[in-house]
């Protein structure tokens, strides 16, 4: 209507505008999911990043606060002349002195002894499992668990009885109570097979015999390579602070000290960058979606003139045409960016399902992900939007 008639256009409220939106998207159902599908992608893409990330990073922490952050590690370093240094017989037992200490246990490496599944197997395929010396409180000490059989005790310290790591049994394919084990030129009975260890990675891979039976069968010297300290969580720091001087006092700089639990930590901030290089990918995945509702809304601007030259001739203004088609390309895109956190939430609790892992999806990156599709939505609808409503109503009738 021209201004003369005196009549005004009608104000369209932001329902109406959601509803002529949703009839626009309803007569091209084809169209409209493969636009959204690629927002979806970009969507699903971010948040399963940011949710498999939180996903590891919970199951981190929840490794940590059951195995606790209180246990330091005591192995040889290396001397100034660059030879390997050894840790006194005596250091385990100098550490239990020291007043915050609350476990110590030991391991000691036998070089010269191999374990292998029987007498039969060739001299050096012993598929790099270490036999070590071990003390009755190893696995308090490291938050090991026994998964079949029973850990050394008294009973079988001083015989031929050995325990397997995780990782030592799948090499053997040695996991019954009572297994005979070659080792070190004698035959050692298998009486229990231990769960993974996290924070003593090494122990996976070891055959584990008790100190007098490596004394008596294995030529064991006594040198611990390995000892495992539990101090109060109030004191780690201080109790690390005097851990080298205490287990070699003539040689502290030769002792090498760490906190297994930093490695963890260590491992999830290698995995929060790799996180970002994801991130940037979902992102260029959700910028080509968005390309994609663009070019969608300008074919529809094309294939709609007579439509919007219709409603123009009666009476509709330039800013509901514009409105019209900006409420397509926002609902276009929030469809794909529901459809986009559903999915990324699923691949999430899939992948957390697999892994043993609790599912976490942090609120903000759903958030994130929907507001930035909505953003990209009104940028890629603004200049279809624009050009749909500069078309004057005859050249609109006229397809031109």
């Amino acid at each position: 209507m021209s201004p003369a008639s005196g009549l005004r256009p009608a104000r369209l409220s932001p329902a109406d505008f959601v509803r002529l939106g949703g009839t626009g998207l309803r007569t091209r159902p084809l169209r409209v999911f493969l636009s959204a599908l690629g927002i979806a992608i970009g969507v699903a893409a971010m948040v399963a990043v940011v949710g498999i990330s939180s996903s590891g990073r919970a199951e981190v922490d929840r490794k940590l606060d059951r195995l606790g952050t209180n246990m330091l590690r005591v192995a040889p370093g290396q001397s100034p002349d660059g030879e390997t240094t050894r840790l006194p017989r005596e250091a385990a037992a100098m550490i239990r002195r020291i007043g915050p200490v609350r476990q110590v246990a030991a391991t000691g490496e036998i070089e010269a002894a191999a374990v292998y599944r029987n007498d039969r197997i060739p001299v050096g395929r012993t598929g790099s499992i270490r036999v070590a010396a071990a003390d009755p409180e190893l696995p308090a000490a490291i938050g090991a668990t026994v998964g079949t059989g029973r850990w050394l005790d008294e009973a079988t310290q001083e015989y031929p009885a050995v325990v397997l790591g995780a990782q030592a049994a799948r090499r053997l394919d040695a996991y019954t109570p009572g297994t005979r084990l070659w080792l070190g030129g004698t035959w050692f009975s298998l009486v229990g097979v231990l769960r993974p260890a996290p924070l003593a990675p090494e122990i996976d891979g070891s055959a584990l015999v008790g100190r007098e039976a490596a004394r008596t069968y294995l030529h064991f010297d006594g040198h611990p390579s390995t000892v495992y300290v539990r101090a109060r969580d109030d004191r780690v720091g201080a109790v690390r602070g005097v851990l080298a001087a205490t287990a070699n006092p003539q040689k502290p700089g030769s002792v090498l000290v760490s906190r297994p639990s930093d490695a963890l930590a260590a491992r999830e901030a290698t995995e929060s960058a790799l996180t970002g290089l994801l991130l940037g990918l979902g992102g260029v995945a959700l910028l080509v979606g968005g390309v994609g509702v663009g070019n969608t809304m300008v074919i529809s601007v094309l294939e709609r003139r007579p439509e919007i030259g219709l409603r123009r001739a009666l009476g509709a203004t330039s800013g509901q045409i514009r409105g019209q088609f900006v409420s397509e390309s926002l609902l276009l895109s929030a469809l794909g960016g529901l459809g986009g956190t559903v999915l990324g939430t699923a691949i999430t609790a899939g992948y957390a399902y697999v892994r043993h892992w609790p599912t976490e999806v942090p609120m903000w990156a759903a958030a994130a992900g929907m507001t930035v599709t909505l953003v990209i939505g009104a940028i890629a609808g603004l200049y279809p939007a624009v050009r749909a409503g500069r078309l004057a109503p005859p050249q609109a009738l006229a397809g031109t």
